[in-house]
C-alpha cells in the first residue's frame, strides 16, 4: 500500500479506504461463540470466560470494524484457540472493582450503526438525518471532559497478592450526541401523541412499503391513503386539543416573598420563572447557562440566576453588566455585547476581568480597511472566517491568506460578493419590498421582509409577474389562529361572622 507524498490525515483516509475495498471481495470470517468454564484443583468455585474464537479470518485478516463502546472490558472478546480438557497454567488472576453506569450515549457512527440494526433509514438518509436533529438544536455535540474516579485492582500472582489503587475517567459525553431541554420536550411530546408512528417497527415497515412501491409490487398512492387515514386525523385532534409542552418542573418557593419558583421552556430557550402569571406583580424570569438543563438544575442554582443582570460598574463613561442571555453568559459594555469565555460563571466576573473582554472585543472589531467610506470588520464564525461590510458577511475562502488580508484582496472579495447579490435578483419590486431571487440547488425565493417562500426549480421565475408573486405570499401566509377567551374566576363571596 502506497501513500508517499500523503498527509497524515490523507494516509489514514486511503488506509481506510483500501481497506474497505479490499476487505469487501474477501470471504466471510467464520466465528465460533464460545462459553469456557474452568475447574481448579484446589477449591470448587469454577471460572467461566465468554467469547468468540476466530475458525477463519476471512476479511478479519484486514479489516477489523471499530467500536464507539468506551467499556472494552464489557464486551464480548476474542478468546484463544483452546480444546476441552486442555491444562491452563494460572499465570495471573486479576479482581477489579467496577461501578455501574448509565448507558453510553451514541456517537454519529454508532448511531448509524443502531439505525442500520433497526432497519431505519437508508445510507443516504443517514447523514441528513443526524444533520437535521443537531440543525434543530435537539441534540448537541458534549463537551464534558469527565472526572477522575479511584478504583481497586487485586491481582494475585505467583501466590502474592497485590493492593492496586486505578483511575478511570467517568462523566465523559465529549463528542457524543447529547439530547437538549427542546429534543427532550419535543419527543416526549411526539412519543405522548403520537406513539404508533414512533415506534422502531413502524419506520421499519414503511421501508419495505417503500422497496414494494419501487420494485411495482405496491400503488403508492393506496399506501399513502392507508397510511393519512388514521394519521390525519390524529394530527387535527392534537392540533386543537393538545396543551403546549413546556417541560416545567416545580423546585420550590422562594424564603423571601415565598412565590413559586419553576423551569420550563420558554419562547428564547430554558428558563427559570419566580411566581405565576396570576400574581399582581406578574413573574420574573431569568435565563438558563448553556450548561445547565432543565430536568437537572437545582434549586439554589435557579436562585443564584435572579442574582443577575449584575451591574460591575462603568468604563469610557458606559455602563457595564454581566448577565446571562439565549446564547450563553455576556457582557454588556453599552450597547455593544461580549460573550463570557465557554465555562465562565457571570457571577464570578468582576469589572476588571469585563474591561479585559471589552478591549479584546473592540480590537477585534477595530476596522481593518474602509470601502466607499463603509468599514471593513473581520472575524471567524461558524462557517470560518470572514469580512463584513455594509451589513453584508462574506466569506474568505482558502484562496486568500485570512490573516495578511491585502486592500487588493478585501476589495475583490467585496465587488464579488456585490455582483453575486446583484445576479442572484430576478425581480426587486422596491415599492412592495418583494424580491425574487435564485436559490441553491435551481430553486427561487420569494422574500418580503422575513417572510421566505421557496420555489421549485421547475418555476418560471423571470416570468412571473407582481400579481402572480402577491398571490403565492397570500397563499403561503401562516393562518392566525382564533384566541380563545379565559375564563375569569369567579369571584369570591365574603363572609360575615354575626357578632355574638
Amino acid at each position: 500500500m502506497h501513500t508517499a507524498g500523503l498527509d497524515y490525515d490523507q494516509t489514514r483516509l486511503y488506509e481506510l479506504i483500501w481497506k474497505r475495498a479490499i476487505a469487501s471481495q474477501m470471504s466471510e470470517a467464520k466465528l465460533e461463540r464460545t462459553n469456557v468454564k474452568i475447574n481448579t484443583a484446589s477449591h470448587k468455585q469454577t471460572f467461566t470466560a465468554n467469547g468468540e474464537v476466530i475458525t477463519f479470518d476471512g476479511f478479519l485478516k484486514v479489516y477489523l470494524e471499530g467500536t464507539d463502546d468506551e467499556d472494552l472490558e464489557q464486551q464480548e472478546g476474542m478468546l484463544p484457540a483452546i480444546k476441552v480438557g486442555e491444562t491452563l497454567l494460572n499465570k495471573s488472576i486479576t479482581a477489579t472493582e467496577r461501578y455501574t453506569r448509565p448507558p453510553y450515549r451514541f456517537t454519529e457512527a454508532s448511531l448509524v450503526k443502531k439505525l442500520e440494526e433497526l432497519g431505519i433509514g437508508r445510507p443516504s438518509t443517514y447523514a441528513p438525518t443526524i444533520s437535521t436533529i443537531q440543525n434543530r438544536n435537539y441534540v448537541e455535540k458534549g463537551t464534558v471532559e469527565g472526572t477522575e474516579r479511584n478504583y481497586t485492582q487485586l491481582v494475585l500472582e505467583n501466590g502474592d497478592v497485590k493492593d492496586n489503587l486505578l483511575t478511570e475517567k467517568v462523566g465523559s459525553d465529549k463528542g457524543k450526541l447529547v439530547p437538549t431541554d427542546i429534543g427532550i420536550i419535543v419527543t416526549n411530546f411526539l412519543v405522548s401523541h403520537f406513539k404508533s408512528i414512533l415506534d422502531y417497527s413502524f419506520t421499519a415497515n414503511v421501508e419495505d412499503q417503500f422497496d414494494d412501491i419501487a420494485d411495482g409490487k405496491a400503488d403508492w398512492k393506496d399506501v399513502m391513503k392507508t397510511f393519512y387515514k388514521d394519521f390525519h386525523p390524529r394530527v387535527i385532534d392534537v392540533q386543537e386539543n393538545a396543551e403546549r409542552e413546556s417541560g416545567e418542573r416545580i423546585l420550590g418557593e422562594d424564603p423571601k416573598s415565598g412565590k413559586r419558583i419553576s423551569v420550563r421552556l420558554g419562547k428564547f430557550g430554558p428558563m427559570v420563572q419566580m411566581g405565576v402569571t396570576d400574581d399582581e406583580e406578574g413573574p420574573t424570569y431569568a435565563s438558563l447557562s448553556p450548561d445547565q438543563q432543565l430536568g437537572t438544575i437545582t434549586f439554589e442554582e435557579a436562585m443564584d440566576l435572579f442574582k443577575l443582570p449584575k451591574n460591575l460598574g462603568t468604563y469610557e463613561k458606559e455602563e457595564v453588566s454581566v448577565n446571562n442571555g439565549r446564547y450563553g453568559p455576556y457582557v454588556k459594555f453599552g450597547e455593544a455585547f461580549v460573550s463570557l469565555p465557554k465555562g465562565t460563571d457571570p457571577l464570578t466576573v468582576e469589572l476588571e476581568d469585563a474591561i479585559v473582554l471589552i478591549k479584546q472585543k473592540q480590537k477585534a472589531d477595530a476596522p481593518i480597511y474602509t470601502y466607499k467610506d463603509l468599514p471593513v470588520q473581520k472575524g471567524k464564525g461558524r462557517f470560518g472566517p470572514f469580512i463584513k461590510w455594509n451589513n453584508m458577511f462574506i466569506n474568505v475562502n482558502k484562496k486568500y491568506d485570512w490573516d495578511n488580508l491585502s486592500d487588493a484582496d478585501i476589495v475583490e472579495l467585496i465587488e464579488v460578493k456585490i455582483q453575486k447579490e446583484i445576479d442572484k435578483v430576478i425581480h426587486n419590486w422596491e415599492d412592495e419590498g418583494i424580491r425574487v431571487e435564485k436559490a441553491r440547488w435551481g430553486r427561487f425565493n420569494i422574500l418580503q421582509g422575513k417572510v421566505k417562500i421557496e420555489l421549485p426549480k421547475t418555476t418560471d421565475a423571470p416570468a412571473l409577474t407582481l400579481e402572480e408573486v402577491k398571490a403565492i405570499i397570500e397563499k403561503n401566509a401562516p393562518k392566525k389562529k382564533k384566541k380563545v377567551a379565559k375564563k375569569k374566576p369567579a369571584a369570591k363571596k365574603k363572609t360575615t361572622t354575626k357578632k355574638k
